[in-house]
Formats: C-alpha cells, structure tokens, sequence
C-alpha cells in the first residue's frame, strides 16, 4: 500500500510541476491545485493509517502505540483542503479579472505563437 500511495504522490507531484511551468494561467492554477492534493496526501500518510484501531489512546491502557493512528494529520489536511478551495476560488475571480482587462490568459503577457 505505501508503494502505490507513493507512486501517486509522485505522479501528482510531477504532473503538478509540470503545469505549473505552463505558459496559461489555467494550467498554472490546476498545477497548483495538483501540487496542493499531492502535499495533503503525503501528509495523510505521515499519519500512519491503521485499520480497525482506536485513533487516540486512552489513559490507562497499555498497548503497542504503533497499532494507533494519530488524529493532527487528519486535522491538518482537513484544514488544508478548505484553505485550498478558498485560494484557488480567489485564484479564479483573479484569473476571470486578470483576462477581461487585458485579453489574454498567458502567465508573462505574451501570445504563443510569435
């Protein structure tokens, strides 16, 4: 299971970077949103999924604490998904402003093709 969460982590990861080296900001902004979901994965995992076990340990119970899994990643991502969806909504209005006042949706101003 760690091999194939890995191996999406890292097409997430490339495929992100890759757009994100794109001239439109469209693509720029899905690369974002790539990069985003690949940082929320690999935090998810550093959590250590367990099946069928208790997420806290509770007090007086003596048990291996590698069988539990830990609730601040899960926290965190959830955090990190809502602030995501925030930006990049606020990313869009920018992206819809930004190619009414100047017609065009390239990153640095220039038109492919010239």
């Amino acid at each position: 299971m760690e091999v194939i969460l890995s191996v999406a982590i890292g097409v997430l990861v490339a495929a992100g970077v890759w757009l994100v080296l794109r001239p439109r900001t469209f693509q720029v902004l899905v690369g974002l949103s790539l990069l985003s979901y690949a940082t929320n994965l690999f935090i998810f995992s550093v959590g250590s999924l367990s099946i069928d076990k208790e997420p806290i340990v509770r007090a007086g119970v003596a048990a291996n604490l590698l069988n539990y899994t830990d609730p601040m990643p899960q926290a965190l991502v959830l955090t990190a998904i809502v602030i995501g969806f925030a930006t990049t909504a606020l990313f869009l209005v920018v992206l819809l402003a930004l190619r009414g006042l100047t017609d065009s949706d390239h990153v640095d101003g220039s038109e492919e093709g010239m």
